[in-house]
């Protein structure tokens, strides 16, 4: 987006701000459609955790996404949006079963990852399809932390488990209509795909009644200039013949599933935050802006590296900073970063901030949360008002004998 633009949009909305460009996931979802147009039957489930903003769902609503969901709020969610029940499937790690229970009740497509409740599951809703989501055993993502595949990892039901898993369905007469698996996010070696795509796939011709084969996602996007990004198109050559294969193999033509989230919608987002401050240390220039880690937490807590644009001064001299915000902890988005001349009262723009950015947002130093604008076509929308103290003090009672 235009630097003066995104400007001119803190002008008109204050700051912090974020900005998601609807074409940008326009583009991504195309791109990803087109390279599994080898395989008859693909469909995206986008990652509703990753940004939930009910406009960002509808745009891909539209475009014909279905939507995977952790939690029956997010599923209210994308039936607040517009999403067709059939086209949304629940996911839960470590929920309760009355959550799991209330799903089934929406009527959504239910994926278990746990043995003790797909037994309760198969005999409280006899017949009842589920798909299964199973550890690989694969140790893949760009951080530990978003690592999910591995031996021990909390998710999945291990693959060497599958007996177990034939053994609860032969007391309970579950249907297994898909099985699923997600190794990681920001995956920088695209074989992990393959190897879990055949880890997958020998689960599945274990059972006769599958529907759906479910991939996950964890395609990496590029987050600097040069970066390592996931080769989709060669990826999906690869996959596509693979899949198709198997589909003969098993006597029928499967639906090839995947969950995008990252993928979908993070290049689409700038985060806007003022400078509050130029502060020089003896080794270190700070450049204090109005936003922290209750706005933006990914570099705290991944280590995850996003670029920083001076969008006020885009041609000035380079100059080494420290990027750090005013939350009464070490919040820092940026260290030793190279950036165009910083000046109090410039706007600074991070990229790649459309997904797990505003999601995992909160109040923290009881701070309001930002606002968040979509560009359509050109057109700047309000999508999300700025949170006041109301909303601060939203929910909480004062006790009067206090």
């Amino acid at each position: 987006m235009d630097n003066q633009f995104l400007v001119s949009l803190t002008e008109k909305y204050g700051s912090p701000l974020y900005v998601y460009n609807a074409s940008v996931i326009e583009n991504q979802y195309t791109r990803m459609m087109n390279a599994f147009s080898s395989v008859k039957n693909v469909k995206l489930n986008y990652a509703v955790k990753s940004n939930t903003n009910l406009n960002v769902l509808k745009v891909l609503k539209n475009l014909g996404s279905g939507s995977d969901c952790v939690s029956v709020q997010e599923i209210k969610l994308c039936l607040a949006a517009g999403f067709d029940v059939k086209d949304i499937s629940y996911t839960p790690n470590g929920v309760s079963f009355e959550e799991i229970a209330e799903a089934k009740e929406l009527g959504v497509k239910i994926t278990l990852d746990n043995l003790s409740i797909l037994e309760k599951f198969g005999n409280a809703f006899p017949n009842a399809p589920v798909s299964l989501r199973i550890n690989p055993h694969i140790m893949a993502g760009g951080n530990a932390k978003i690592s999910v595949g591995h031996i021990d990892s909390k998710f999945g039901i291990s693959v060497n488990q599958v007996e177990e898993i034939k053994a609860v369905l032969a007391k309970t007469g579950t249907p297994i209509n898909g099985v699923h698996m997600h190794t990681g996010s920001d995956i920088s070696d695209a074989s992990a795909f393959v190897q879990a795509m055949e880890v997958l796939l020998g689960v599945a011709e274990q059972f006769n009644t599958i529907e759906f084969v479910d991939l996950g996602s964890g395609f990496k996007v590029p987050y600097k200039d040069g970066d390592y990004a996931t080769d989709l198109e060669e990826l999906g050559k690869v996959l596509g013949a693979s899949f198709n294969a198997f589909c003969t193999k098993y006597g029928k033509e499967l639906n090839l599933i995947f969950e995008p989230g990252k993928f979908l919608v993070s290049e689409s987002g700038s985060f806007l935050a003022k400078v509050n401050v130029i502060k020089q240390t003896p080794n270190i220039t700070f450049a204090g802006i109005d936003s922290g880690l209750n706005h933006l937490i990914r570099p705290m807590m991944y280590d995850s590296y996003h670029k920083v644009r001076n969008v006020s001064n885009p041609n000035g001299p380079k100059k080494e900073y420290n990027v750090v915000g005013y939350i009464c902890e070490t919040d820092t988005f940026a260290s030793n970063r190279e950036i165009s001349e910083i000046s109090e009262g410039d706007i600074l723009s991070i990229e790649n901030a459309g997904a797990y950015c505003f999601s995992m947002a909160s109040n923290y130093n009881s701070r309001y949360r930002p606002a968040e604008v979509l560009i359509v076509k050109g057109k700047d929308y309000l999508i999300r008002e700025r949170e006041t103290f109301e909303d601060i003090l939203k929910g909480q009672i004062l006790i009067d004998s206090l």
